[in-house]
């Protein structure tokens, strides 16, 4: 019986096959946190420019359109 827990307490479960698996996991949760920190920059920064052109749109100010003079007919002759 002494064997028994002995041999579980200091010996690793880990078979060899689960190292390329852990190598993925890991990968891909690195990439999960790039994209989601991605997105969260890319909202944020849509979101300043769309407050910054409502502030340019509302600070404009407001032009009179011009008024177009007629051009009198050139007469050759």
């Amino acid at each position: 019986m002494r064997n028994a827990t002995t041999n579980h307490l200091f010996k690793s479960e880990k078979k060899p096959e689960d190292r390329p698996d852990q190598a993925t996991l890991a990968a891909r949760a690195i990439a999960e946190k790039e994209a989601a920190a991605r997105g969260k920059k890319t909202a944020r920064l849509k979101q300043l420019r769309l407050d910054k052109e409502a502030a340019d749109a509302a600070n404009a100010p407001v032009e009179p359109a011009k008024k177009r003079k007629l051009q009198k007919p050139q007469v050759s002759g």
